[in-house]
């Protein structure tokens, strides 16, 4: 473990304080070391394209539009390396909640979450990315192969 020093003027430093009481840290080293992975993270994925990632994609839509939930439906079967799992509930006499489980490049991810959040009748869309590293590749006996992923730390 390394420590550093920083310096922050007041106004700044309070508000980071009250940041950090909000999100319930127990101190500012954790928080700063949050922040740090959130951006690091960041950079990572956006200069290397094989950047893997886990995340996960909610949206609210409209079960009435027109052939939105086939079209949703054919995306995800389309896309069906990167599709997990999809849970889905209903709000109220029109409106429903899919969240989808997503895992691949991040590159991929989140162009697939765009183009779900792009269909008509799709409201409030929101995608929760989290890179990883890929571990290993792990086979079973019968000769099934799969990799294991790790959040980055």
């Amino acid at each position: 473990m390394q420590r550093f020093t920083i310096s922050l003027d007041d106004a700044l430093a309070e508000a980071f304080d009250r940041l950090i009481a909000e999100r319930g840290y127990g101190n500012r080293s954790e928080a700063v070391r949050d922040l740090l992975r959130h951006q690091l993270d960041r950079e990572r994925e956006h200069s290397d394209p094989r950047t893997g990632c886990v995340a996960s994609l909610s949206y609210v839509y409209n079960h009435h539009e027109r052939e939105l939930a086939e079209r949703l439906l054919a995306l995800q079967h389309q896309q069906h390396d990167l599709t997990v799992s999809t849970m889905h509930a209903h709000l109220d006499h029109e409106h429903c909640i899919e969240t989808m489980i997503l895992r691949g490049t991040a590159k991929a991810v989140r162009r697939f979450a765009d183009t779900v959040i792009a269909e008509r009748g799709v409201h409030h869309g929101a995608l929760n990315l989290i890179v990883t590293d890929t571990v290993q590749e792990h086979r079973h006996d019968d000769g099934s192969v799969h990799k294991h992923v790790r959040p980055r730390h």
